[in-house]
């Protein structure tokens, strides 16, 4: 007999029950305190084929670990952990718990795989679990018969664009997945196994602006490409795939009773994940051939163009020339390095920088910049000599050399350059002429003079060294200014609503002065809108008489500020049917106003 008590029935227990209850609670945990421990490991499946998942459970009765135990590793599996289950039960009078933690176990190929025993230890106690044995068959893609009938919801295609390609030749494999017309939905798409024997593969990449829709058989699919950049790195007969992969699919709910009906009715389908692999692709890799092989050939494969610059031109012995070669085209870009130049004797070359920069998603076009520094080591060199670089393009089968042509240099030799002359007087004396005596020294120095202040200590040249200091202060409080103003709108409408007043004062002052009541009272009435709607923080154009009694914090204000709101209000409604005459008393009725302003200022929340 199983027990169980959701919180509604608790609520309607009579006390006897209640006791009965307390009871039973006491007995289970007194009886999950006694519950033997143990750790049990499972699959669901111990045979699957390549391209399938199955499900590892680590199981463990009466004891709480707290951390999912490791698993160890296992050549040709990848675990995943998906997260733990647990469950408790009573049943007649014996109580019991457990927790699962799960793993998703993924094989990379084909074959007999061996999960050895997994241990974990537990407050103090150690658990052992038994080793699992799980069996990976090849998969294998579905007949012709099966796809031309339609039965198969989805499938999936290799393609590759060549029979024969040569080393170091780059390609875009193709996969084509094949959903059936009555997929409502699909997702999840995962390859589980590429095999590629002598390929060097990229990331694999869906192209999005290539779906179609085919007719297959007596069904219409829908297909999906995917891309798959390929480099051959080894000559011989080379094995593409075959590749497996899995995608769940969404398809139109089966009838059949149960919940069938609302499924089909709020069109949610059913769920289903399929398995999918390619038949095996064969390549012929061709060696490069070794006839005609040019002796700077470094292994680039494609079609190339070459262009060099070089400066300065004009230098002394031992300065830097800085070299840049940008080689662009289509092939393996990655492969491509510049060769040594063996007419460079004269010159002393440091390693080249390279940077690469493609125009495909692939990285098959674009271009590869170098840049070498190179430096000449006498003026006996009067030139760069020429730059070469050479490919193989498996297009024609044939070897490609590119050039540039030498650069004049003007080289100077280190101790080439004039040394300054010296101005001085010249000696018009003629050569046999006797010498002048020595100048006598001077036993008399005249009038010392005192040294001016340093630049240093005048207070002009401080003054002018604390510019910057005061700029630095006075642009960050205005910056924390405006950072205030940006981040408190409140603050912002105060201010605003401030000038407002200013300028409305002056323009009641001309009313008034003009004599113009009607300007006037329409002018005033808008001000103590704005005045009020800022104090209150609603919308101005909700201000009415009636706030003075509605809104809390006026109704808490003095009895003084109130009646004198609720005069600047009825003044306003009186004006639209008996205008008050007279400068004089308009002045009054501004200056009441003004007044008015500062006290409604004075008010807080």
């Amino acid at each position: 007999m199983v027990a169980g008590f959701t919180g509604k029935m608790f609520l309607r227990l009579r006390i006897p029950e209640l006791k009965l209850y307390l009871g039973l609670m006491a007995m289970a945990l007194t009886g999950l305190n006694a519950t033997a421990s143990g750790f049990t490991a499972s699959l669901d499946r111990d045979t699957i084929a390549l391209g399938e998942q199955a499900t590892l459970s680590l199981k463990f009765d009466g004891v709480q670990p707290q951390d999912a135990p490791a698993v160890p590793d296992v050549a040709g599996l990848q675990f995943q952990y998906i997260g733990p289950s647990s469950s408790f039960s009573f049943i007649n009078g014996q109580t019991s718990s457990s927790i699962t933690f799960n793993y998703i176990v993924t094989p990379k190929h084909d074959g007999d795989f061996t999960i050895p025993a997994i241990r974990a230890a537990i407050g103090g106690q150690q658990f052992t679990s038994a080793p699992l044995n799980l069996f990976v068959s090849k998969a294998s893609p579905p007949s012709a018969a099966s796809v031309n009938s339609g039965s198969e919801v989805a499938f999936l295609k290799l393609y590759f664009p060549k029979k024969k390609i040569y080393v170091g030749e780059p390609a875009v494999g193709r996969l084509e997945l094949y959903l059936r017309d009555d997929v409502q939905r699909s997702g999840n798409f995962q390859i589980t196994s590429s095999p590629a024997d002598g390929f060097s593969a990229g990331k694999t990449v869906e192209m999005q602006n290539q779906h179609r829709r085919v007719q297959v058989g007596n069904r219409v699919y829908t297909v999906i490409p995917l891309a798959i950049p390929l480099t051959a790195v080894r000559a011989g007969s080379l094995t593409l795939g075959p590749v497996t992969a899995s995608v769940v699919v969404v398809l139109p709910a089966r009838d059949g009773g149960g919940d069938s009906f609302f499924r089909q009715f709020f069109n949610q389908g059913e769920q289903e994940q399929v398995t999918l692999a390619t038949d095996p692709v064969s390549v012929e890799s061709l060696p490069l051939p070794e006839q005609e092989r040019p002796a700077n050939f470094t292994g680039a494969v494609g079609n190339f163009e070459m262009s060099a610059t070089v400066g300065p031109t004009n230098i002394t012995v031992g300065d830097p020339v800085t070299v840049r070669v940008q080689i662009s085209g289509q092939g393996a870009l990655d492969a491509v390095t510049l060769p040594a130049q063996d007419g460079w004797q004269n010159f002393k070359t440091y390693p080249p920088t390279a940077k690469l920069e493609t125009s495909d998603q692939f990285g098959f076009q674009g271009t590869k910049t170098f840049e070498q520094i190179v430096s000449p080591q006498n003026s006996d060199v009067h030139e760069l000599p020429a730059l070469t670089f050479s490919f193989f393009n498996p297009d024609d089968g044939r070897y490609h050399t590119l050039s540039q042509p030498a650069v004049p240099l003007v080289v100077k030799a280190v101790g080439a350059t004039p040394l300054p002359t010296i101005a001085a007087a010249r000696n018009t004396a003629p050569e046999n002429a006797s010498p002048q005596d020595i100048l006598p020294i001077k036993e008399k120095l005249g009038t010392l003079s005192q040294n001016p202040i340093p630049l240093v200590a005048r207070p002009a040249f401080i003054g002018v060294q604390a510019v910057p200091v005061v700029a630095f202060l006075a642009a960050f409080v205005w910056r924390k200014r405006t950072d205030s103003l940006a981040n408190n709108p409140r603050l912002r409408r105060r201010r605003a609503v401030a000038q407002l007043v200013v300028r409305g004062l002056d323009d009641l002052k001309k009313h008034a002065a003009a004599n113009r009541p009607d300007e006037f009272f329409a002018t005033l009435f808008r001000l103590l809108q704005e005045q009020l709607g800022e104090r209150l923080d609603c919308p101005a154009s909700a201000i009415t008489e009636n706030v003075v009694d509605d809104h809390a914090l006026l109704r808490g204000a003095p009895d003084a500020l109130r009646a004198a709101l609720r005069e600047q209000f009825q003044l306003c409604n009186q004006a639209r049917y008996a205008p008050v005459r007279g400068t004089a008393e308009l002045n009054h009725v501004a200056a009441q106003f003004e007044k008015l302003i500062g006290e409604l200022r004075e008010l807080r929340a």
